[in-house]
């Protein structure tokens, strides 16, 4: 088992990188308030010169998400590009329009549809395949509460879309299930699951043509330096695209990675991450400078 290096902070490695490809939620904000050391660790990597591509797996585009970033204090500085599943998710959904999709989420992502001129279904037996993005509750549903509702889809052996790879997320103290978790439940009933998101490759390229616009030249992978808290999603997705990454070891892992100092345990985030056959260059408990 090869440990994670504990990083004090960004300021150790950051002449080392041009482009940060930082995650979001877990990272800088939990869903109910940005964490100023982080944000003021990416405000200065900016101004020292790199350039911070915020990668998030949000179903819906950046240019909608932008405004929750400014409603919890995220500064503008604080990143030079940002990009989302959601837009890499579009490209996948306007390759099977009209559809018809039977589309499952909050009202709040129907974004993710504009201009694609997708037909709605009403359920699977009308449906070419399913968009999902979350629960349409997320703060009472469990993915167990579709269980029927996919298994009739798998049945017709619907594919579906995952506008949201991600399981899990944490809303100030409460843990929330996201589109990823319902992607799990359809594989495991016998479903075919599409994602564009992280891990996958769709986001990443999305993010490097940023980080190449932002830089004028062809972005050198080995400066390039993942940030993120999700073992499935940001470390193997650092993984399969050969990037150095920075687990944040605290975001939905609690305190399991901390020692009985309470500091930073190596081995115990080197234990997090070998569950999923991942590796990170470097651990931390958060993001600071």
């Amino acid at each position: 088992m090869t440990l994670p290096h504990a990083l004090p902070g960004l300021s150790a490695v950051a002449a080392d990188y041009d482009i940060l490809l930082c995650d979001v939620w877990g990272v800088i904000h939990n869903g109910r308030e940005s964490w100023p050391e982080a944000c003021a660790a990416l405000t200065r990597f900016n101004a020292g010169g790199g350039h911070v591509v915020l990668i998030s797996n949000s179903p819906r585009p950046a240019s909608d998400v932008i405004a929750q970033l400014d409603a919890l204090g995220v500064p503008r500085d604080s990143w030079s590009a940002f990009v989302t599943s959601g837009d890499a998710t579009r490209a996948e959904l306007a390759k099977r329009a009209p559809g018809p999709a039977w589309i499952i989420g909050p009202d709040r992502d129907d974004i993710l549809y504009d201009g694609l001129a997708l037909d709605r279904a009403t359920g699977a037996e009308d449906a070419a395949f399913l968009s999902v993005t979350g629960m349409i509750d997320d703060e009472t549903e469990t993915p167990e509460d579709y269980r029927t509702r996919l298994s009739a889809a798998a049945a017709r052996d619907l594919e579906l879309i995952c506008a949201n790879p991600d399981r899990i997320v944490q809303r100030g103290d409460k843990i929330i299930y996201c589109g990823g978790s319902l992607a799990d439940l359809y594989e495991s009933l016998g479903g075919r699951v599409t994602m564009a998101g992280k891990p996958f490759d769709p986001i990443y390229a999305l993010a490097l043509i940023e980080a190449e616009r932002l830089l004028g030249r062809p972005v050198d992978r080995s400066r390039v330096l993942c940030i993120g808290d999700g073992v499935v999603t940001d470390v193997l997705g650092a993984n399969r695209q050969a990037l150095d990454c920075l687990f944040i070891a605290q975001g939905i892992h609690g305190d399991a990675a901390r020692g009985p100092d309470g500091t930073l345990d190596p081995a115990r985030a080197a234990a997090l991450l070998t569950t999923e056959t991942a590796w990170a260059r470097y651990a931390a408990l958060e993001l600071r400078w």
